[in-house]
C-alpha cells in the first residue's frame, strides 16, 4: 500500500481511483464494510482503491480541547487499512486552513484534481467541507458536475446498535472490552513504550510491563483484564491492570501487564496490549497478602480464559 502525507503528494499519472473518506478511528466493522466496498468497486473497475483520512483529529483543530479518545494510533490505523486491500492511503494534515475549504473546494481539490475519483464510497452520516456543510446530497450533485459516482455504504449494527467510533469509545471507557471487541471485530489495543515503574510488581512476585500510552489513548476503565501483549509477531498471554494501585496509595493512573511465564527485559520496547475480558474492578486491599492472593486468582482466570 502506498502512503502519502497530504494530497499534494499523490504522484502524477497515478490514474483514476475509487475513494473513501473518513477519520476511520478504530477501523471498526462499519469502517471495514465501507473500505471493503470501495476496494471491491475498484477491483471490479480495474482502478486504484484509495482511503483518505486526517491527522490530527478534525475536532481538535476546529474545537481545541475536544480531542476524543483515540482507538487506533496512526501507525496502527494504517496497518489495519492496508490489511483490507487498499492500494493507497492519503493522510491529509488537518489544519485550520484546510478546515475552511468549502465543500465544493474540497471535492475539486482533493477528489478531482489530485485523486481523479471515478467513484466515492461514503457512510450514510458523511459530512465534509467548512462547518461540515456538505452532505451526501451535495456530494452527488458535485459528482454529476465533475464526473464521479457516489455510493453509500450501509451502517453495520448488531441488536439495533450501530457500530461507531463513539459507541466503541463508550464501551472502552466503561470497561466493556467484550462489547468493544464485537464492534471492532478484534480486541481493543493500546500501544506504548515500556518504562520503569515502582518495581512493586516484581517485589510481589508478579513483575509487570508499564505502558507509556499516548495523551489521548482510549484506555479502559480502572480494573483488571485478561489480554495479550503484542511483541513483534508474538502474542503473549497477560493479566493487565489499569488504575492507581490504591492498596499502595498510588495517584498516577497506569497501564500495566503481567506477562504469564515470562521473565525478560522489555524496557524501551514499544508493545501492544489487547484487552480480551474484564475480570474485576479496581479494589483497595488491607495489606499485601490479600492482594497477592487476588493476583494469583487473576492470573489463574487469565490463563483459563486465554487457553480456552
Amino acid at each position: 500500500m502506498q502512503r502519502w502525507r497530504g494530497y499534494d503528494a499523490v504522484p502524477s499519472g497515478f490514474g483514476r481511483s475509487v475513494v473513501t473518506i473518513g477519520v476511520f478511528d478504530g477501523v471498526h466493522r462499519g469502517h471495514q464494510a465501507t473500505i471493503g466496498q470501495a476496494v471491491k468497486r475498484a477491483r471490479d473497475a480495474g482502478l486504484h482503491a484509495v482511503v483518505v483520512t486526517f491527522d490530527p483529529h478534525p475536532s481538535e483543530v476546529v474545537r481545541p480541547g475536544t480531542h476524543p479518545a483515540v482507538l487506533t494510533e496512526p501507525r496502527r490505523k494504517a496497518e489495519l487499512i492496508a490489511e483490507l486491500g487498499v492500494d493507497a492511503l492519503c493522510v491529509v494534515p488537518f489544519t485550520l486552513e484546510f478546515s475552511r475549504l468549502s465543500p465544493e473546494a474540497f471535492v475539486h481539490d482533493v477528489l478531482v484534481e489530485h485523486l481523479h475519483a471515478a467513484a466515492v464510497v461514503v457512510g450514510g452520516n458523511f459530512r465534509f467541507g467548512h462547518k461540515a456543510a456538505g452532505d451526501g446530497a451535495l456530494l452527488r450533485e458535485l459528482g454529476e458536475r465533475f464526473g464521479f459516482g457516489v455510493e453509500d455504504s450501509e451502517l453495520v449494527a448488531s441488536s439495533g446498535t450501530v457500530f461507531s467510533s463513539t459507541y466503541i469509545r463508550a464501551c472502552v471507557a466503561a470497561g466493556d472490552v467484550s462489547a468493544a471487541a464485537e464492534a471492532l471485530g478484534r480486541p481493543h489495543r493500546v500501544e506504548g513504550a515500556i518504562v520503569r515503574g515502582d518495581q512493586r510488581g516484581r517485589q510481589l512476585g508478579f513483575p509487570t510491563a508499564n505502558f507509556l500510552t499516548g495523551t489521548h489513548t482510549a484506555v479502559p476503565a480502572d480494573g483488571v483484564y485478561a489480554g495479550w501483549v503484542i511483541r513483534g509477531g508474538e502474542r503473549l498471554p497477560a493479566a493487565a491492570s489499569v488504575g492507581t494501585n490504591p492498596t499502595f496509595a498510588g495517584e498516577d493512573r497506569r497501564v500495566e501487564a503481567h506477562i504469564l511465564d515470562f521473565d525478560g527485559d522489555l524496557y524501551g520496547e514499544r508493545l501492544g496490549l489487547e484487552f480480551v475480558a474484564n475480570l474485576r474492578g479496581q479494589v483497595k486491599y488491607d495489606g499485601v497478602e490479600p492482594l497477592i492472593a487476588q493476583i494469583k486468582e487473576d492470573v489463574a482466570q487469565t490463563r483459563a480464559l486465554l487457553n480456552g
